[in-house]
This record gives structure tokens, sequence and C-alpha cells, in this order.
């Protein structure tokens, strides 16, 4: 498991290097929005429903090549991703094209009402249906009420 976790980080560090850079925003049409975002609550509900086949039918053939099998990937969002392993709330900004990379930044809620900020990568498939790449989670300022 360690040793996944470290490939995991990698794989975010790598990811929030991209996401962090200095880029120009392009505009998303409403239609990859909803895409992305159904992909992202489809992936959320399927954590919710404990499905891990299904959550990690979700994740980019790169994602999948790290964890391997679905079990492994849901142990490692059930423990290090507890807030997106089951939000008590969730909230969609505006996604953005950032550098060529679909940039999807989500607000949770916990169930404390701690506020964190996850910013998932996505990606276009040869189908064009989408798949989550990557994700980011930091704490975010504030607490919900």
């Amino acid at each position: 498991m360690r040793h996944l976790l470290s490939k995991l980080l990698f794989l975010l560090v790598f990811t929030g290097a991209a996401l962090a850079t200095d880029a120009r925003a392009a505009e998303v049409s409403e239609t990859q929005a909803k895409q992305m975002q159904a992909v992202i609550q489809a992936q959320l509900d399927a954590f919710a429903a404990d499905d891990a086949k299904r959550a990690f039918s979700f994740a980019a053939q790169k994602v999948r090549d790290v964890f391997g099998t679905p079990d492994r990937f849901i142990a490692m969002v059930r423990t290090g991703y507890p807030v997106v392993y089951r939000p008590a709330a969730v909230a969609f900004f505006k996604p953005q094209l950032l550098d060529g990379a679909f940039i999807q930044r989500v607000q949770l809620t916990d169930d404390d009402g701690g506020v964190w900020l996850a910013t998932y990568q996505l990606e276009r498939q040869h189908d064009r249906s989408w798949r989550i790449a990557g994700c980011e989670v930091v704490p975010s300022e504030g607490r919900v009420a």
C-alpha cells in the first residue's frame, strides 16, 4: 500500500505542478462542463455506494495503471481522501481549460463542516467520454455553519 501511495503522490505532484502554472484559461463549453461534472458526480456516487469497480471505471488509464485494481483504488480514496469518499456537500465551480488540460474545481464539505477544494483534471477519451486523470484536495478557507 505504501508503494501505491508513493505512486499516487508522484501523480498528484505531477498533476499539481501542471495545475499551478500561471496559464490563461480558455472557455469550456456548457456541454463539456455538464459532461465533466457528471463523471465526477458519478464517481462520488460510486464511492458513496462502496462500488469500487464503478468508481475505478471513471479513472483515466494512467490512474488505473498505478492502482491496478478497483479495491486498491477505493482503499486509497477511503483512507487518503475521506472528504472525496464521503462528502457531506458538493458544489461545482465553472471548469476551465488551462494549457490544454481540462480542470474542474469542486468545493467539498466534510461531516464536521470543514470545506475543501478538490481540483480534478479530466481527459477526453477517443470515444468522446471523460475520465478523471488526477485530483488534488486542499483545505479551503472557512467553514460551513
